[in-house]
């Protein structure tokens, strides 16, 4: 066996004991190609831990991704602004590309009727900040209350509301399904304290804030929740046609036509 071959072996043994599996890859090209160019030292080892950062920050956004529960195909490229002239794009673009909000833990509330792209929206910002190093959780609001709610009947609720502490931004689909049930909104409004001015919100609801009694079983514990989300918020009002109305009524000429031409004799 050549002094070559046991310097390599020598050299996966210790790169795989440091965990450093792209530069243990990659190793005999890059140097390979050191050899050939001339390459001083230091830049020999930069470009190998080059390498391997830019493949760790992939996978690290590969991981954040995977557990943030967002729709993979929602981004900000697909969504139809033309659509929904009352949301401003540059207005979403900066809450996409400035993160000073969530420093503040400020909030992001979509207001508008079923179908018209809450969710589209509130996923495709979410995707654009994991692409920014942020964590996000996507839930819908009445799966996580429930979860919540189990919590505290096992006497876990602190430890539930703390693991919900690693994401920057927390997403709550589809307020308005909450049951108007007193367990289940006393623990949606103790998240929504938990998190007030430290950890940010963004909530979709088919209803305005005038409504929110249908969910909230006090009223008292309504302006509360209601006072503590707007106090630091964004709030995009979405009242257009339903996306799937609009498409719906769109096809039906089509459909017509279609069912025209096949009824005529041949």
């Amino acid at each position: 066996m050549s002094g070559s071959t046991i310097t390599a072996g020598r050299l996966e043994l210790m790169l795989a004991e440091l965990r450093l599996p792209t530069v243990r890859r990659l190793a005999a090209q890059v140097c390979a190609q050191s050899d050939r160019e001339g390459w001083p030292a230091h830049r020999l080892l930069e470009a190998l831990l080059e390498h391997e950062l830019a493949e760790r920050e992939q996978r690290r956004l590969e991981r954040h991704r995977a557990e943030s529960g967002l729709s993979p195909d929602k981004r900000l490229s697909g969504f139809d602004f033309a659509a929904v002239p009352s949301v401003s794009k540059a207005q979403v673009m900066a809450l996409a590309e400035g993160h000073e909000w969530l420093e503040r833990g400020a909030n992001v509330l979509l207001f508008g009727p079923p179908g018209v792209g809450k969710s589209h929206l509130v996923c495709a910002l979410g995707h654009a900040l994991i692409d920014a190093g942020r964590r996000v959780l996507f839930t819908r609001c009445s799966d996580l209350v429930q979860r919540l709610q189990a919590a505290r009947r096992d006497l876990r609720l602190p430890q539930e509301l703390a693991k919900l502490e690693r994401f920057d931004l927390l997403i709550l689909d589809d307020l308005s399904y909450v049951r108007r049930d007193q367990a289940e909104t006393s623990v949606l409004f103790e998240l929504i304290a938990e998190r007030y001015e430290r950890k940010s919100l963004a909530i979709t609801a088919n209803t305005p804030f005038s409504q929110w009694g249908e969910v909230f079983v006090e009223p008292a514990m309504t302006l509360a929740a209601v006072d503590r989300l707007v106090h630091h918020a964004t709030i995009l009002e979405m009242n257009v046609e339903s996306y799937r109305r609009r498409s719906a009524h769109a096809a039906q000429p089509a459909r017509r036509q279609v069912a025209s031409d096949a009824a005529e004799p041949v």
